[in-house]
C-alpha cells in the first residue's frame, strides 16, 4: 500500500512538472511575438475611450502618495482619464492624502466608503469605486503600485484592437526584490507565474487569469456580470471564470508594466499567501460543481488545473514527503529503489530548468545569485507553500462551517528606500 501511494504521488508531481515545462515553452513563444501587433494597432487610430482607474485603499498611508504620483505621470490624455481612489474605512491618513491630490487635479476623485459597505474587502471597495466612476474602460491597480508611463495606454490599446478580449492583463514586477532573501524568492516566483502560467496558458489555450492589479476590463462587461463577488477573497480569479463564461477571453499583454511592493517579512507573506490560497480554493469549490454547464469550455480545463494544483498536486507532494521521511524511522517496506531516486533527482533539475528559462526572459534576472537562490527555493520556499495550502484549507473549511464574515485581508506595506524606489519615479 505504501509503495502504491508513493509511486502515485510521484506520478502526480511529474505530471505537474511536465505540464509546467510545456507552459514555459508557450510562455517563451509568447515573449517572442507579443509586441508584433503594436505598430499595426497604433496605425488603426481608434479614438481612445475614457478610462477610470480604480485604486482600492485600506490603511495605505505609507504608499498611497507614491501610487497617486505614478498615476499622474501616466501617458494618457488627461481629459479622458479618471483616477478613483477608494478610501475604504481607513484609520490612517490615506483619505487625507488622496483628498489633497483631488483638490489639485480635477481628474482625481476620492470615494470615502461608509458602513455598511465599508471595510469588508477589496471586492466591496471595487464595487463602490465602479458606482462612482464614469469611464468606458475600468483599470484596476493596488494601492502600492507604480505603473510605468505607458501601462494604461497599452492595456487600452490591446482592448480596443482585440474585440474578443473582455479584459487585458499586463505584467507586474517586484520593486523591492533586492531587500532580502524573501523578496528575492517572491521576485523569482512572480516572474515564473507570469511567463509560465500567464503567458504559457495564453499562448496554448487563450486562457489567462486576471490578477489583482494592472488589468483593464470593459465597463459594459463588469456591469453585465454584476460587479465583483464580495464573498471572494481572490476576487480576481473569481472574476476570470465569469468573464470566460460570457464568451470572452482575457489577453496577456506584458508591454503594460507595473511595479509593486511585496512582503518583506515572513509573517506578512504568510497572511497574504494564505488569503490567495483560500481565495483560489473558494473559486474551485464554487465552480467545480457546475463545471460542465460552463459556456466557455477552455475554462473547464483551467478549473481542473486549479483543482489539480490546490488539491491533488499538494496532496501528492505531502504523501510522498510523509512516506519518505517516515520510512527513515519506521520500516514501511517502502521500495524506493534507484529508479524512484533518479526520478526525484530529475524532477529537481527539471524544476530548476523551468525557473531559469523564465528568468532568462527578464534578462537582468539571469545571474549567478538568482541561480543559487533557485537551487535553495525547492527545499525551502516551495515546501513552505505546501504547509500554507493545508492551513488555508482548514481556514476555508472553518469559514464555511461557522459562516464567518469576510474582512479586509490587507497586506502590510513598507516605506520604500532608495534601493526599492519605483521605476516610475525615474521616468520624469
Amino acid at each position: 500500500m505504501a509503495n502504491t501511494l508513493f509511486y502515485l504521488s510521484l506520478s502526480v508531481i511529474w505530471i505537474m512538472l511536465l505540464y509546467h515545462m510545456f507552459l514555459m515553452q508557450g510562455g517563451y513563444f509568447h515573449y517572442l511575438r507579443y509586441r508584433r501587433p503594436i505598430p499595426e494597432w497604433e496605425k488603426n487610430q481608434h479614438p481612445l475611450p475614457k478610462v477610470s482607474v480604480l485604486i482600492p485603499a485600506h490603511n495605505e498611508e505609507v504608499v498611497i502618495e507614491r501610487t497617486i504620483k505614478a498615476m499622474l505621470r501616466l501617458d494618457y490624455p488627461k481629459d479622458k482619464l479618471e483616477i478613483v481612489v477608494i478610501n475604504d474605512n481607513s484609520r490612517d491618513r490615506t483619505g487625507e492624502i488622496a483628498d489633497e491630490y483631488a483638490r489639485k487635479y480635477p481628474y482625481v476623485k476620492v470615494v470615502h466608503t461608509k458602513p455598511p459597505h465599508a471595510g469588508k474587502g477589496k471586492s466591496g471597495a471595487l464595487n463602490q469605486g465602479l458606482a462612482h466612476s464614469t469611464g468606458e474602460v475600468i483599470v484596476v491597480y493596488d494601492a502600492d503600485n507604480t505603473p510605468e508611463r505607458k501601462a494604461v495606454y497599452y492595456l487600452v490599446l490591446a482592448l480596443l484592437n482585440d474585440p474578443k478580449a473582455g479584459a487585458v492583463v499586463g505584467k507586474f514586477r517586484v520593486v523591492n526584490a533586492a531587500t532580502n532573501l524573501l523578496t528575492r524568492f517572491i521576485n523569482i516566483e512572480t516572474i515564473c507565474f507570469q511567463w509560465m502560467a500567464q503567458a504559457g496558458r495564453f499562448f496554448w489555450f487563450h486562457v489567462t487569469t486576471i490578477p489583482g492589479t494592472n488589468f483593464a476590463i470593459r465597463r459594459s462587461l463588469v456591469e453585465e456580470l454584476g460587479g465583483w463577488d464580495e464573498k471572494a477573497l481572490a476576487e480576481d480569479t473569481e472574476l476570470t471564470i465569469r468573464v470566460y463564461n460570457e464568451g470572452y477571453y482575457i489577453r496577456f499583454f506584458p508591454a503594460a508594466i507595473t511595479w509593486e511592493q511585496e512582503p518583506e517579512s515572513w509573517k506578512v507573506w504568510w497572511k497574504q499567501r494564505t488569503r490567495w490560497a483560500r481565495g483560489n480554493q473558494y473559486v474551485v469549490l464554487k465552480f467545480m460543481w457546475r463545471i460542465f454547464s460552463l459556456r466557455k469550455k477552455s475554462i473547464m480545463f483551467d478549473l481542473i488545473y486549479f483543482f489539480f494544483t490546490y488539491f491533488l498536486f499538494f496532496m501528492g507532494v505531502i504523501v510522498s514527503d510523509v512516506l519518505f521521511v517516515t520510512n527513515m524511522f519506521v520500516d514501511l517496506h517502502l521500495q524506493v529503489g534507484i529508479v524512484a531516486m533518479i526520478l526525484w533527482i530529475l524532477a529537481y533539475f527539471l524544476y530548476v530548468t523551468e525557473v531559469m528559462i523564465a528568468l532568462s526572459i527578464e534578462r537582468t534576472e539571469l545571474n549567478v545569485k538568482n541561480f543559487l537562490i533557485v537551487l535553495l527555493m525547492y527545499f525551502t520556499y516551495s515546501q513552505l507553500w505546501i504547509v500554507l495550502v493545508v492551513y488555508a484549507l482548514y481556514l476555508e473549511f472553518k469559514r464555511v462551517v461557522f459562516r464567518q464574515e469576510l474582512k479586509w485581508y490587507k497586506t502590510e506595506r513598507f516605506a520604500a528606500d532608495k534601493k526599492s524606489a519605483p521605476p516610475a519615479e525615474r521616468q520624469v
